[in-house]
């Protein structure tokens, strides 16, 4: 499937935003990248601020769409842990140059997408609390503290990304059973 001229610019900015920086990426190092004129450029996006808006709420969107599915499974907590955690992997496999963009680069959004980003990276956090919440409650998770071991598994994976990057070697499914056993094994009662 060709990819229209709009993808290729948003998969180019991020890679560049992923390299130098959104800051220190200007638009004529992206229209150079993807071999136009800067003003040819406007033709398919309004502003940097608009790709790395498309960028990031493209990547929560992912996040809050595989968060939803597995809410909706009827599956214990701890499994649904796990499939949190592949969620990840797969989306930061598929999307890397994007998905380094969550760690530092929201920062940079403005306004409503700022706003929505925010919104969405709260929510986000705040079901899967509730998931580690409701495995304490059934006794199938440890009496851990649900902040603790949020931070722990989101601090992971946030990160997985620059990891993944520098390896190679490894299946989409090895990759899930290796961090879901090493980021479960701390929960599991």
């Amino acid at each position: 499937m060709k990819k229209t001229k709009r993808e290729i610019i948003l998969k180019t900015a991020a890679s560049l935003f992923r390299s130098k920086g959104y800051s220190a990426t200007s638009m004529r190092d992206l229209a150079k990248a993807v071999g136009m004129e800067a003003a040819s450029l406007y033709n398919h996006i309004k502003s940097k601020q608009e790709i790395l808006a498309a960028l990031l709420l493209d990547a929560a969107n992912s996040f809050m769409d595989g968060m939803e599915r597995i809410e909706n499974e009827d599956i214990k907590p701890l499994e649904k842990i796990e499939r949190l955690i592949s969620l990840h992997i797969r989306i930061a496999v598929k999307n890397t140059d994007a998905i380094s963009l969550l760690t530092q680069e929201w920062r940079h959004l403005e306004g409503e997408a700022y706003t929505e980003f925010n919104s969405k990276r709260k929510d986000y956090e705040k079901r899967f609390k509730n998931i580690l919440i409701r495995g304490i409650e059934s006794e199938e998770i440890k009496n851990v503290n649900p902040d603790v071991a949020l931070f722990s598994i989101l601090s992971t994976m946030r990160w997985f990304y620059a990891w993944y990057s520098k390896k190679d070697g490894f299946s989409i499914g090895e990759l899930e059973q290796q961090f879901s056993d090493v980021l479960i094994v701390g929960l599991k009662n």
